[in-house]
């Protein structure tokens, strides 16, 4: 029964101590003022810009290379083990037969389409660039005064 005793008292000591010790950290802070004069206001806005100035870009830096990059790794890796054998393997059975397909049908129509766009231009050299190209000088001459 002492033991018991003893141990109760032993956790309610340390329940205690356990609330209570964390008020001295708090209390050892120094609080923070704010300034009085404008004098006091601009050299405290000064010294701030200085230390972001000389630390933000380090800390950023760090910030990005030690907690973004990797959690941003272990997402692709992830995506690249979990979803896009799906998304392949969806698109192999159901979309590539049927642009194979579809690809199959329309060449012949593309083919004939480009002979015809062939043909349309080199009608259209014939009647337009290569008159135009022999003409004499002095016709060339009256188109550039009109």
């Amino acid at each position: 029964m002492n033991n018991e005793l003893r141990i109760k008292n032993l956790i309610i000591f340390l329940a205690i101590l356990g609330l209570v010790l964390p008020n001295f950290s708090v209390a050892q802070n120094q609080a923070v003022s704010p300034p009085k004069t404008l004098e006091e206001a601009k050299e405290l806005g000064e010294e701030a810009v200085e230390v972001g100035q000389k630390e933000l870009p380090g800390t950023l830096e760090k910030i990005w290379q030690e907690e973004v990059l990797p959690v941003w790794h272990r997402m692709y890796d992830w995506f690249k083990e979990n979803i896009w054998p799906k998304i392949l393997s969806w698109f192999r059975q159901k979309v590539e037969p049927k642009a194979k397909e579809e690809i199959e049908k329309r060449t012949p129509i593309i083919e004939e389409e480009f002979q015809k766009e062939k043909e349309e231009i080199k009608k259209e050299i014939q009647e337009e660039v290569i008159p135009k190209a022999t003409k004499s000088l002095w016709e060339k001459l009256k188109e550039l005064i009109k």
